[in-house]
């Protein structure tokens, strides 16, 4: 089950939105709803999931309705039609007390303004969300001290939000959100009005405590770029209608129609696409226990290769052999791999960036091998793969 279902979500801003919903629902377009009926479109059928512990971005220009679908997520909006599923039950059929438990035990929300209250300290303001929900004073102080220390605020508890940069609020603006231990995490440009280096410095620290907490994140930007390095998957939006919901990989290389083809046409590809998707998935590799220097020549030779990884266990990566210095041992009578393999090789994880493989690859007599965070052994990149890979992204996108 997602642990979030967007089913075919309308929202309409208007006094009569029946009028224009059916309008909606016989194909007319945001523009012709508005003409006929001076009802505004926020939302028009929307429909997607998101995975636990998944960070989906949510984005498109101003007026695609990526911050009125956030809203209605958790119902500061209410949908005009449709049902948003949270583990799921139905958001929108939720009564007042069962929709504030929701905010306050399921949900965390961090808006773009930070939100603070001016003449709270960071430690009060962190603490709110726990306050209007009834802890006891000593339970939320130490909640809101491990969630100050989670974004890197230790020390920092009786500033005065005025007393902090615009990246030091932001952060006090997560903490806040994760006091609660939500596992749902609502972010509305939360990044957008930092300056460049901050907001870089922000992102950093939310994979970061992605990597330890895996909160299921909902995230809305307006920045390409900004969804490309955060999101697992991301859903492009225009005039209140998904227009394409994938992999960053997927919407740079395989966009669904001409808007989405002029929304990615100046990215870097060679900074979406990665070592797993680069890489080619090797058979040919030697077992440490059981082959020797002439089986390791021999599927050297089958594979037309002049160096071949060795695994042991379950395909854990152990190292390389040569043919020179295999043909060597060969020679001299030698039945292990032991005295000629070669330990300390170049590795890169899974998740590696093509733009970093280019250089690594650039000086390396062998090819790269890709391991994941377990060491086991899963492909090997050589450099005509990574730049036909590459040649290959620029001309879908």
């Amino acid at each position: 089950m997602p642990q979030i279902a967007i089913q075919g979500v309308y929202k309409i801003f208007g006094p009569e939105p029946e009028k224009a919903l059916a309008l909606l629902r016989r194909d007319a377009d945001k523009a012709e709803v508005l003409e006929k009926t001076g009802h505004g479109v926020g939302l028009n059928n929307v429909s997607f999931e998101v995975e636990k512990g998944e960070i989906v971005v949510v984005m498109g220009l101003s007026g695609s309705g990526k911050s009125t679908l956030i809203r209605c997520v958790n119902r500061l909006l209410e949908p005009t039609a449709g049902s948003i599923l949270v583990d799921g039950r139905d958001v929108t059929a939720l009564g007042r007390d069962e929709l504030r438990r929701l905010r306050q035990v399921k949900m965390g929300m961090v808006f773009q303004n930070f939100a603070l209250f001016p003449h709270r300290s960071e430690l009060r303001n962190v603490e709110y969300g726990l306050e209007v929900g009834g802890i006891d004073p000593a339970t939320r102080r130490e909640k809101a001290l491990e969630a100050l220390e989670l974004v890197g605020l230790k020390g920092w508890e009786d500033a005065l939000p005025r007393q902090l940069s615009g990246g030091m609020q932001q952060r006090v603006g997560l903490a806040r959100a994760l006091a609660l231990s939500p596992d749902i995490l609502l972010m509305d440009e939360a990044f957008s009005a930092l300056d460049p280096l901050i907001r870089g410095d922000m992102q950093d620290e939310l994979l970061g405590l992605q990597e330890r907490m895996r909160k299921t994140i909902l995230f809305i930007s307006h920045d390409l770029d900004e969804a490309l390095k955060l999101g697992d998957r991301i859903v492009l939006m225009r005039d209140g209608a998904v227009v394409q919901v994938g992999s960053p990989e997927d919407i740079l290389t395989n966009p669904a129609d001409e808007y989405v083809a002029r929304f990615v046409e100046n990215v870097d590809i060679s900074k979406v696409l990665t070592a797993e998707s680069v890489m080619r998935r090797s058979e040919a590799v030697a077992h440490r226990r059981t082959d020797g220097p002439r089986a390791a020549l021999r599927k050297m030779r089958n594979a037309g290769i002049s160096s071949l990884f060795v695994v042991e266990g379950e395909r854990r990566l152990a190292g390389l052999v040569t043919a020179e210095d295999a043909a060597r041992a060969s020679e001299v009578g030698q039945r292990t791999l032991e005295d000629i393999l070669r330990r300390d090789i170049r590795t890169v994880g899974l998740e590696t960036p093509a733009s970093e493989l280019i250089q690594i690859l650039h000086d390396l007599p062998y090819p790269l091998a890709v391991t994941d965070d377990a060491g086991h052994f899963r492909g090997v990149i050589v450099r005509g793969a990574l730049l036909g890979a590459l040649a290959e992204g620029r001309t879908a996108a």
